[in-house]
Formats: structure tokens, C-alpha cells, sequence
């Protein structure tokens, strides 16, 4: 593997004395191909030391760590040792008996398992999905004291934690932690700003490692996604949002109750019936109210298909979870939606919905319901949660239709029909108030 002159500067900082270090960029970049083949280094070097991998989803780390690069760095930067993954426990045992493991912080039992050890590594990829609360729990197992020996003396491998992430808004923990130099909680000073550290590296940086097609597609990206994924920039909150960073961070859980109501909620574009990409997408949110009394966001299963292709996406997640009603807007071609819904399964419930107030206003109240704690999301959904952010009294501040955003307000409007309208007539008089973080 031979490094660019920007990953050569990247990996110093990886090598260099700080113990938490956070690696920033757009997508491609070779991120994480980096910091995995300093975990792999690392754990070669120190006999007998453990080293984690983790993302929010565990399913998310199997496909992208544990068949994709973890394998590719020991085929093409350690061809000469063995590097057989354990697929049970999900874990690549090393020489001398090192290991390193990858667990998912959505997986509780398998998550309970991977925290009994201590690491001497850990390694939080793509942060932008993962909540402060759950940083703050894995690294309490950054405590693996071990040792390896170097010109005949022995010494202790110095702790590491690393962190990567193609930059969300500045409100983000990350954000906070590594460039304000502050607690994301109580906003007090760092005590050691000597012991954080961070490099940013672009797919520009990379440009020798990648096909000429990929950074022409991603030049040709809406601004805002140019400045996250080309240009790896940190993008500025909405002023005045409904939904913020913080807000949406706290509503989080990866566990939730039974369900007393489920529904499919669907905001169609209008396409027409093809996929030309021209057409917006069609927004598809699935979710139910628990029986705690709140509302839990479960699936965005958006779209951008064909009338019949989209029709079974949402009957299929209406049998999938054994739904009580699917709702859709109806603005854009009157019944369209209920005839695409009842062709792809006849005789489903169905509710007409007819949008007579903006998308702002609609929005309001829910935003309100949300800061409330009366909405979760189960999981990340980031592509939703940047619509929510661009949602303020002064409009939607996106470049382009909501769908996914329009959605969601229509299934939480369902799920809360008579609470959504009062907080309707509240929410300019009363502020909202940040949410705490959630468990």
C-alpha cells in the first residue's frame, strides 16, 4: 500500500503522543483504511493486547469492517499473515495472540459481551451516527495495560481511541470535543487539549486510489453534500432549527417497546413514472406509538421508483410489521396514492391526508413534540435528519423537497392527532427547550 503525501502527514497524527484522535474528510478518502492498518500495527507490535472496532449499527461494521477493509488492509499491507475472522464472535485473531474485535452499539447483548474486555485500541468509525452518551460508555473499556518490547526494553503501548466521520453540522459532539475544545455536556474547557488531536483528508488526497468517474459524480453533488463529502467541511446549523443536532442525538435508543399502532406514512413527489433523476424521491417512514406512550421512528425506506415499485416498498413494510394503516398525502394527484397502495396490496387500510397548512407550520409542532421526548428515533437516519435541520419559522432552508421530512411529520401527526394540533397553537408562544440525552 503506498500512502499519498496527505496520509503520510494523517498517519503521523495517528502516531503522534495524543490518545484521542479524530480523522475528518470526505468520502473515500482512505479514513478508515488508515486508522485500521495502525490498529492492525499496533496489535502486531503488543503480544497479547485487544483492540475494538465499533458503529452504531452492528450490521454496518460486519459489512464494511469485517468483509471489506479489514481483510483488503491484511491482504495488501500484511500479505504474509494469517488473517482469519471469526464469524461467530466477529473478532480476527493475530500472532502472539492478539485480537481485534467488532461489535455494533445497537446490538445490547452482543455490545454487554465486546465491553467485559479492555482494549488498549478503540476505534469509534463514523461518529456522525453515534450518540455522546454511547461514546462515553465505550471508552470507559480504554484500559488495556500491555506491553511489547522495543530495542531489548520492555514498554507499555500507549492507549489510543480513534474516531472518524465525513463532518455532519457543528453541533455535533465531535465538533464540540475536537475543534471548541469543549465538554458536549456541561461546555467546561478540556483540561488536556495536548491529549486530542485531528487531521482531515479529502478523496482529493486520494485521488491516486480511485476510479476518475467517483470524484466526478461527487463534484457534481448539491453544494451542501460537496461540502460534507467532496470537501469534508463541518456544515452550520439552520438558525433557529426545530430539529438540532443535539436534540435529535438525545432522541436516539436502539431498543423500544411494543407497539400499539403501527403505520407506513408516504409523501409522494408527483414523478412521473419513471426514475429519471430529475424526480424527487417518494418519502416512506414507518413507525408506531409504544407502550410507553411515545413515538418510535422504526425504518426510512424512501424511494425513487415507479408508482408500482414504490407501492409494495410501503405494503411490504406494512406486512413486515404487521401494520394497522398506511397514511399518505394527497396533494400531488388526489387518490394516486391510494390507488398505487390498494394495486400493490388490495383492500390495505388506508387514510387520505390533505395538507392545507405549509411545511414549516406543519413541521412546528412536532419538532416541539420531539424536544418533548415524546419521539424517538430507533437508529440513525441521517439523510431525514439533515431535512429536519433545514426546518426553521423562516421555511425549509434545503434545496430540495422534503419528502423524507414530510413523511415523518405526517406519521408523527397520526400517531399524536390530538396533541399535534394543540402544541400547533403553542409552539410560537412557548420556547422549546434542548432535550437530554437519552439512554
Amino acid at each position: 500500500m503506498n500512502l499519498t503525501q496527505r496520509q503520510e502527514e494523517a498517519r503521523a497524527v495517528l502516531n503522534s503522543p495524543a490518545t484521542h484522535i479524530l480523522g475528518e474528510g470526505g468520502s473515500r478518502s482512505g479514513k478508515t483504511v488508515l486508522i485500521v492498518r495502525n490498529i492492525v500495527i499496533r496489535a502486531l507490535k503488543a503480544p497479547g493486547s485487544r483492540h475494538l472496532i465499533a458503529r452504531f449499527r452492528f450490521a454496518h461494521v460486519k459489512d464494511s469492517i469485517g468483509m471489506e477493509t479489514l481483510p483488503w488492509v491484511m491482504r495488501n499491507c500484511f500479505p504474509g499473515i494469517p488473517a482469519q475472522i471469526n464469524k461467530g464472535d466477529w473478532y480476527l485473531p493475530l500472532p502472539r495472540g492478539s485480537e481485534i474485535w467488532m461489535a455494533g452499539l445497537d446490538d445490547k447483548e452482543r455490545t454487554e459481551k465486546v465491553l467485559g474486555r479492555e482494549f488498549a485500541t478503540i476505534y469509534l468509525n463514523e461518529v456522525s451516527q453515534i450518540p455522546w452518551a454511547s461514546r462515553n460508555i465505550v471508552v470507559t473499556r480504554l484500559a488495556q495495560k500491555v506491553e511489547y518490547e522495543l530495542e531489548g526494553q520492555q514498554r507499555r503501548l500507549a492507549l489510543k481511541m480513534y474516531y472518524d466521520c465525513n463532518p455532519p453540522a457543528k453541533t455535533h459532539w465531535a465538533y464540540k470535543l475536537f475543534h471548541d475544545g469543549v465538554d458536549p455536556d456541561s461546555r467546561a474547557p478540556i483540561a488536556d487539549r495536548a491529549s486530542f488531536a485531528r487531521f482531515r483528508i479529502n478523496p482529493g488526497d486520494n485521488e491516486a486510489n480511485l476510479p476518475p468517474e467517483y470524484l466526478a459524480e461527487l463534484r457534481r453533488l448539491p453544494e451542501r453534500l460537496q461540502k460534507r463529502f467532496l470537501r469534508g467541511e463541518w456544515g452550520e446549523a439552520v438558525p433557529g432549527a426545530f430539529w438540532t443536532e443535539e436534540m435529535l442525538d438525545g432522541s436516539r435508543v436502539t431498543d423500544y417497546p411494543d407497539m400499539v399502532r403501527l403505520l407506513v406514512a408516504i409523501d409522494p413527489s408527483g414523478a412521473g413514472e419513471d426514475e429519471d433523476a430529475g424526480n424527487d424521491e417518494i418519502g416512506i417512514m414507518v413507525g408506531g406509538l409504544g407502550t410507553d406512550g411515545r413515538g418510535y421512528l422504526l425504518e426510512d425506506l424512501t424511494v425513487k421508483a415507479a408508482p408500482e415499485v414504490w407501492g409494495r416498498v410501503a405494503t411490504d413494510a406494512y406486512d413486515r410489521h404487521a401494520g394497522d394503516l398506511i397514511v399518505g398525502e394527497s396533494n400531488f394527484g388526489g387518490d394516486m396514492v391510494r390507488f398505487v397502495v390498494q394495486a400493490a396490496k388490495p383492500g390495505v387500510p388506508f387514510k387520505k391526508i390533505t395538507a392545507s397548512r405549509g411545511k414549516a407550520v406543519r413541521a412546528e409542532p412536532i419538532s416541539v413534540l420531539h424536544a418533548q421526548g415524546k419521539i424517538k428515533l430507533v437508529g440513525y437516519f441521517p439523510e431525514l435528519e439533515d431535512e429536519l435541520g433545514g426546518f426553521s419559522k423562516a421555511g425549509y432552508a434545503g434545496s430540495k423537497s422534503p419528502n423524507r421530512a414530510d413523511a415523518f411529520v405526517w406519521l408523527m401527526s397520526e400517531l399524536f392527532p390530538g396533541i399535534a394540533r394543540t402544541e400547533a397553537k403553542t409552539a410560537r408562544r412557548r420556547p422549546v427547550e434542548p432535550m437530554a440525552w437519552a439512554a
